[in-house]
């Protein structure tokens, strides 16, 4: 399999397959196939499992795409940012935001990974309900805007604004943390509270979750009749 990533802040994830190759995607995922390349639609794990992906905000199905012979298939992002890749070993995992997952290889597990603590998941913007992808195989990311990586040292944090947090690793911990005094939250511009990453691990922000762009147009929409 061999794959290109073009289009600058409006990527796309174009990708040749041969024959035998595939490759697993959100309902929807694709953008275009030329060639033979066949597209099932399947609720991998079972009706459970399918309930539990519509709850992380997912779809309830899995596309598998199968190459009869050499093709291409392209999917790109939902966002100007970028697509990032991330190859996983057997066994080896990473926890993403909803949204976040492209596509993977065959043979890549998706499942949801609930958060242990529940304000953790209903302040702090990245939901308590996330994605988990396992290894075997080969995963592409679509981030908003730009893409900032940090290597966390074991209980070493991360304090960032609620949402912009797009992978971590399964060893970080995510936790909600109050900014400061009542008049910092009021006046600060930061909000009530702030996603709290712990180490060890990677972790992967992203600069523009589509919240941020939403309260940034929200003054300039006009309501009523004109």
């Amino acid at each position: 399999m061999r794959y290109e990533i073009e289009g600058g802040s409006l990527p796309a994830l174009v990708i040749q397959l041969e024959q035998g190759e595939g490759l697993v995607s959100e309902s929807g995922g694709r953008t275009w196939i030329k060639g033979p390349i066949t597209t099932d639609t399947k609720a991998d794990g079972g009706f459970g499992k399918s309930i539990g992906r519509m709850f992380s905000g997912e779809s309830l199905f899995l596309n598998h795409y199968n190459a009869r012979g050499a093709g291409e298939i392209a999917f790109t992002s939902s966002f100007p940012g970028r697509i990032i890749s991330r190859q996983l070993a057997a066994g080896e995992s990473v926890i993403c935001q909803k949204k976040a997952f492209l596509c993977a290889t065959e043979g890549t597990k998706l499942e949801i990974f609930f958060r242990k603590k529940v304000s953790a998941g209903l302040l702090g913007g990245e939901g308590f309900i996330m994605q988990k992808v396992t290894g075997p195989g080969l995963a592409f990311f679509e981030i908003d805007g730009y893409c900032k990586e940090y290597d966390l040292a074991a209980g070493e944090e991360l304090v960032c604004d609620t949402g912009v947090v797009a992978l971590m690793d399964p060893t970080c911990k995510m936790d909600v943390r109050m900014v400061g005094s009542v008049k910092n939250a009021i006046f600060g511009g930061e909000g009530l509270v702030d996603t709290v990453i712990t180490g060890p691990g990677k972790v992967t922000l992203q600069t523009m979750p589509i919240y941020k762009v939403a309260s940034a147009i929200q003054p300039f929409i006009v309501t009523g009749n004109n």
